[in-house]
């Protein structure tokens, strides 16, 4: 099925194609995805209401988060991927645990990539959302994420970070394998903090120099 406007747009922004402070111009849109200017228009208007674009001057542009705004995020973050590790302990299928381990098997070979491993990051939380069985869960978590579009740079770009950042995704996997709630909920929020800092120091190093 033909994604609308809207999730076109969305897509476009999670993969990086368009950044914070970019300009979205209604024309150009529907020119590049070939649909006319009315459901681009409804679909800027969409995203503006939800904050993933704001208004500069006559222009739309990407959001960018705040210092403030970040830390606010990552607060709501850690406590919905907390509750979706934690529910994944008790519901997931012995199939969906297989499925973590083999996206984690994969991603040790993108080590070195920092955008392949960012999106194949994005694709681990998912399955653990799903994993949750939670449906209202899973629609939170998406809002949030579609939040996390809006950090221009990826926090396992910072030197070691991805293979640290894979050790805590097997600490989560072990956790939810082993059916400790607790411990599952423990590993993905020492995970997010993990990044949380890393990206923190990243801003304060391009502070600095």
């Amino acid at each position: 099925m033909t994604k609308d406007p809207y999730e076109l747009v969305l897509d476009a922004i999670d993969r990086g194609e368009f950044r914070p402070g970019d300009r979205l111009v209604e024309s150009e849109l529907a020119e590049r995805l070939g649909v006319s200017r009315t459901p681009i228009r409804e679909a800027l208007q969409r995203l503006e209401t939800q904050g993933v674009l704001a208004r500069d001057g006559r222009s739309l542009v990407v959001s960018a988060l705040t210092h403030d705004q970040l830390g606010e995020l990552y607060v709501v973050r850690a406590e919905l991927e907390g509750l979706a590790a934690r529910l994944a302990a008790q519901h997931a299928a012995p199939e969906e645990v297989r499925v973590l381990r083999e996206l984690a098997r994969r991603d040790r070979e993108i080590v070195t990539r920092p955008e392949l491993l960012a999106r194949a990051n994005k694709r681990f939380h998912h399955q653990i959302h799903l994993a949750s069985h939670n449906r209202f869960l899973i629609q939170q978590l998406e809002m949030v994420h579609r939040s996390m579009a809006l950090v221009a740079t990826t926090s396992l770009a910072a030197e070691g970070r991805g293979p640290q950042a894979l050790a805590e995704h097997e600490a989560i996997i072990d956790a939810i394998e082993g059916r400790d709630g607790d411990a599952a909920d423990a590993a993905i929020r020492e995970h997010i903090s993990r990044a949380f800092e890393t990206r923190l120091k990243r801003d304060a190093e391009k502070y600095l120099g």
